[in-house]
């Protein structure tokens, strides 16, 4: 797992410099529109480390872009049949939060990803992450509470929730056991 998630990381760090460079942006211009700084930007691009959700959700809307978007123009085009063991995985280093890129193709609107979010851990995405989707999540095991634009979601194993309105919304494991979740989205 560990050699699919280390590709997953050169590829999007490969994928946002050319973001960056087909649109004429240098590290500063891009720092100034995603809030992130030039060093970060320049070490993420370099693979030098890994960004964390919340860096990488910055980057995806200074381009106009979701993180699900970004993500995807980073896996490739992705083929009508996703093999388990083809499916990339990328870890949030801040978090431990594992994310499996289940489904994806550039001709199909719908995409799906599986989640672990470990125990005690918690993701907030700015609003700006929902802007071009329409997402339903569905908890496979554990507890799940979801803040979405201030309104408090608790979800257990077989719950689904549909979301709303693009919101600032936090993913929150409060448990002491991991969570495993599905988001199937769509993309308009």
């Amino acid at each position: 797992m560990d050699t699919i998630i280390d590709d997953l990381s050169n590829r999007l760090a490969h994928r946002l410099r050319l973001e960056r460079d087909s649109r004429g942006w240098s590290l500063a211009d891009l720092a100034e529109r995603s809030g992130v700084s030039k060093a970060t930007i320049s070490k993420i691009e370099r693979a030098e480390v890994s960004p964390t959700a919340v860096v990488l959700v910055r980057l995806a809307s200074a381009f106009d872009l979701t993180l699900a978007g970004l993500m995807l123009r980073a896996e490739g085009q992705g083929e009508r049949l996703s093999r388990a063991a083809d499916q990339p995985i990328w870890r949030d280093p801040e978090t431990g939060y594992l994310r499996r890129q289940v489904f994806s193709r550039p001709d199909n609107p719908i995409e799906i990803v599986r989640v672990e979010m470990p125990a005690k851990q918690r993701v907030t995405l700015p609003a700006s992450s929902y802007a071009h989707i329409r997402q339903t999540l569905w908890v496979l095991s554990g507890a799940l509470v979801i803040t979405e634009a201030g309104e408090r979601h608790e979800l257990g194993a077989g719950d689904c929730l549909g979301f709303g309105a693009p919101a600032e919304t936090t993913f929150a494991n409060e448990s002491a056991a991991p969570c495993v979740y599905v988001v199937a989205l769509a993309r308009s």
